[in-house]
Formats: structure tokens, sequence, C-alpha cells
């Protein structure tokens, strides 16, 4: 051949080789490719995944550009994660650039909304690659397989809501006081004193008490004397005031045929009784009197020290001193109210007869939901200005499971007034919801309940904050309690929560199995599962997708369990 022909050839060999080479793009091996966590795992509602992709060199084409985006694909659908775009070093552009000779690194962050179908899902590398401006082929890469959904366990509806407590007392004690007063270093009783309106009523009221079948009343007696004119002088006075008024007393009680404990004593010098008058008085120089009662704790020297007050001592002679020269009765009335039984009877046959904190009550004394939906619900119709009537049956249909009447009574209730325990109540609705941030809101304005803390634990749970949710669980006992320490790795933990669980469930058992499973307990997995399925058939179909129990696929026992 000759030369004039052969350079052309040469130079069209050149050019289809080239050609050949710059618009192709070879498929990336999956060596070259890492995706952590492995498996994928589902956190707050999230599915996150980082992976870790490498550009070989003499790979990238220096007129490509490629767009990589993670796909998750799962049974009826697919999920895109976040696309990046790369280009060769000849391409005007603002994405990254991978060198054609050396190849070049990349980490691709993605973040898919959780669904139950992703427990068996595949997660891919897509491609969209072009050289100039000609599509090129690069076939999808397979990079993980399967979420793990243990988190997705929580359960709002299991947690515990805030009920309205009563404020029933089976025996209601009050204190029912009279004076009689005495002139100044005197002990004589005077009619004019025995005869007032005060003692009469008191009187009264104590053989009323006396007679009242559900009644208890016990007398005392407490005599003073004023802290002036020293402690000797006093002593004997209070002394004497109050063998006068034991003696007056019980012949009274005698003449009226009342036979009630009587317990009689005196003080000599009425310091506290002082200070207390002092202290709400407007006289002049309060403080100052106020103050040497605080400094001194020897009654003569403070009898000294405030006498020396001489603008104020006169005052205090007049105003404050009187008050203190007397006997005090006082009858200590117990107020017996109905017994359980007679409540119980009354909330089924005649409910109007209760008020509102026996009828709140009678609704604590059984454990069967309707009968607590029926007593909750007469409640409502007998007091329906008590927001506790609204909240406490909405606890009761959200136990059940109708979450959308517990939440109009919650809102019924907080229309009636608002309340902490309504808010925290329907922050689990909005947990239930996967409202986390309508939650969280709610549960700041239920400050004091007692029951915060559990709510904020599956609160925390969902947000996938597992320590935090931990210590908000504190001594809790509970699924959800538990959840969490299975998620922090505190396995013995967890399964001493599952075994103290007052109303244990299938989920408890299923959580168990979970434990199990971390810990390399086969027996425990089986007898477990066993067991939760055995209460809810469902659970078998959520344990032949759970990747808790991928490496137990092949065991025979635990295969016959899902059949």
């Amino acid at each position: 051949m000759s030369r004039k022909y052969v350079l052309p050839f040469l130079t069209l060999a050149a050019i289809v080789t080239f050609s050949s080479c710059s618009n192709k793009l070879n498929p990336l091996a999956a060596d070259y490719v890492k995706a952590e966590p492995q498996p994928l795992e589902a956190v707050g509602g999230k599915v996150q995944a980082t992976i870790d992709a490498t550009f070989p060199a003499k790979w990238f084409n220096k007129n490509a550009v490629v767009t990589v985006t993670p796909v998750l694909r799962y049974p009826g659908g697919e999920a895109w994660g976040t696309a990046y775009t790369f280009q060769g070093e000849k391409v005007k552009g603002n994405n990254q650039v991978i060198p054609q000779k050396t190849g070049g690194n990349a980490t691709l962050k993605s973040s898919f909304n959780y669904k139950p179908e992703m427990k068996k899902s595949e997660l891919y590398l897509t491609f969209d690659a072009k050289i100039k401006n000609k599509t090129v082929q690069i076939p999808d890469i397979k990079i993980g397989e399967g979420v793990l959904a243990t988190s997705e366990l929580a359960d709002a509806a299991t947690a515990n809501p805030a009920i309205g407590a009563d404020k029933f007392q089976r025996i209601i004690r009050e204190a029912h006081n009279a004076n009689i007063m005495f002139l100044i270093q005197q002990a004589e009783l005077r009619s004019k004193e025995l005869s007032k309106q005060e003692i009469t009523e008191w009187k009264d009221l104590v053989k009323n008490a006396n007679e009242a079948p559900n009644q208890n009343v016990a007398v005392e007696i407490s005599a003073y004397a004023s802290p002036d004119g020293g402690v000797k002088l006093n002593t004997g006075l209070a002394e004497k005031r109050e063998g006068a008024t034991s003696s007056y007393l019980n012949k009274e009680l005698k003449k009226a045929k009342i036979d009630v404990p009587v317990d009689a004593h005196y003080t000599a010098q009425d310091w506290e009784g002082f200070q207390e008058l002092v202290s709400k008085s407007s006289i002049q120089d309060k403080d100052l009197v106020l103050r040497v009662l605080s400094m001194y704790k020897d009654p003569e020297q403070r009898e000294r020290e405030i006498k020396n007050i001489s603008s104020v001592f006169s005052v205090l002679a007049e105003e404050i001193l009187p008050q203190l020269r007397r006997s005090r009765l006082t009858a200590n009335v117990e107020i017996i109210g109905k017994s359980d039984d007679e409540i119980s009877a009354l909330a089924k046959s005649n409910s109007s007869a209760l008020s509102v904190e026996e009828i709140l009550y009678a609704a604590t004394l059984t454990n069967n939901a309707a009968e607590k939906d029926a007593i909750y619900t007469k409640a409502t119709q007998q007091y329906p200005n008590d927001y506790r009537t609204w909240n406490n049956l909405g606890i009761v249909r959200f136990r059940a499971g109708d979450l959308a009447k517990a939440e109009e009574l919650f809102n019924k209730a907080k229309s009636v007034k608002a309340n902490n325990e309504s808010n925290l109540n329907l922050g689990l609705i909005a947990l239930t919801k996967g409202e986390n941030d309508k939650a969280q809101q709610l549960f700041g304005s239920a400050a004091g309940v007692a029951e915060l803390s559990e709510a904020l634990g599956v609160l925390y749970l969902q947000q996938g904050e597992y320590a935090k949710a931990v210590s908000s669980f504190g001594a809790v006992k509970s699924n959800n309690a538990a959840l969490a320490q299975i998620l922090t790795k505190d396995y013995s933990k967890a399964l001493q929560t599952l075994n103290a669980v007052p109303a244990a469930n299938a989920a408890t058992d299923y959580l168990k199995a979970i434990v199990s499973a971390r810990t390399n307990d086969t027996n425990g997995v089986v007898n477990n599962l066993k067991a939760a399925i055995a209460k809810d058939r469902a659970y078998a179909k959520e344990a032949a997708a759970d990747l808790e129990f991928a490496k137990y696929a092949t065991n025979a026992d635990f295969a016959t369990l899902l059949r």
C-alpha cells in the first residue's frame, strides 16, 4: 500500500477508536460502591443512607456528565433519593469534576420517608449519563437490601394518657373554732363571753356532728396568756384559764348528753399567736417588732426589747395583746363519705345522687371499659361544666382505639376549661398521626402532668433520640420504654422492663423475641415469637419481613412458626 493511502487510513482508524471510547462509559462495578448502614435502618421515620462511591482511573470520560441517584425499591413502589451530578474535565459546569486519569471519590447522602413496605426492599444506584449531547446507558447497581424497622414499633396509642383526677375523700376533716376571751391577768369566765353567738353556734355544731350517723367529733381546748407580765405569772394564768374552760365545757357537754373526747392544754405565753397578729396588722414599726422576735428566743428578753419600742408598745397593748388572752375551743369533725360499694351501686342505679367527685371516683372502681364509658358518659351529662368528665371519657375512647372520638372529647374538655391533661392527651393523638412538631408543642403546655415524662419518651423515640427517650421514661415499665432500651443496646435492662410490663400483650412477647435475637438466644426467639403469634397472628407476617430475624430464616422451628 502506498504511503498516500496509509496515512489517511491510520487517521480514520484513530478517529473511530477515539469515538468509540469517547461515546461510551463502562458499567461501574459494585465493588467501587459501599452503602452504610447495612442493612438500612428506619430512624425517626426516615431511612438514611450514606454511599461512598469511587470512580476508578480511566473510567470517567472528559466530556461526560453523569447524574447518580440512589433509589430504594420495594413491593408496589420506589423512593428516590438525592441526585448528585459529576462532570468530566472538559465540561463547563459547576458540578464535581472527576479527572479521567486518576478518577475520584464521592459521598452521596440520601433520606427516604419510611414506609412499612420498605422492610423488603433493595437499594440501587441509577445513572443518567451523557457524553456531549449523546445519552449513554449505564446499568443500575444494587448496593443494599432491606430496612431494619425496629424503631417503628414505638406506639403512642399505648402510652398512658393523663386523667383528670377526682378529689374524692372518704373522710373529710374539718376544724371549727370559737374563742372565749379573758380580761388582763384574769381567768374568770364571763357570762358575756359564754352567751355570745359564736359560742352558741359552736356548741350546736358539736351537738349536730355527734348526732350525725356519718360524722365523728372530738373537742380540743387550748388556753393562752398574752406574752406580757412574765413567764411565771402567765404560766399560772394560762393554767387557770384552761381549768375554768374545761370545767365549763364538760358541764355543757354532760347537760346536752354529748359524749365526745376532750383534750385540754395551755400555753403560757402565746408568742406564735402574737407574731401572726402583728404580721397581719398595719401598725407602725411592725417590721421592727417582727425583727425582735426573730433575733431573741428568750421570752423575757423579747418582752423587754418590745417594751423598749415606745412608739409601738401602747398600740400592741391596745390592739394585739387583748386578742391573745383566750381559750380556743376547737371541734375536730370527721365527715365519713359513702363506701366504695355504695358509690359503685349508685353509679349504676342513681348516678344523680353522686357528687362530681364521687362519680369520677366511681369510674376508678372498675376495670371494665364498658362500665367506665357508661359512668363517664353520665358524668358528662350531669356535670358538663367540669372538664374532667369530658377528658376522662376521651381516655376510655383513646384506649379503645377510637382516636377520632377521643380527639373530639379532649378538645371538648379544653373548650370547657383550658387544662394541661387534655393538652398532653391531644399530644399523644398527634404522635399517632406522626405529627411530632404538634405533639411537642402540646406537651409544652402540659407542665406538671404526671404522665408527661412517658409521653415525651414516646416523642423522643419517634424522633430517633433514643438516649433521651430512655432518660425520659425513667422507671416506666412499658413496651415503649423497653424499645428505647433495645435501641440503645441495653438488652438486660430491656428484658427486665418487659418482664415487668403490667398488661403484657403480643407486642411485649415480640419485643422479647427481638432481645433474644440480638443476644443470640435461639430458644428465646422461637418461644417468644410463639407466644406473640398465639396472641396475635399478624406477628407471623411481621416476623417474616423483619430483618431482626433474618439469620433464623433457615431454622426449622422458626420457619414452622411463620407458616
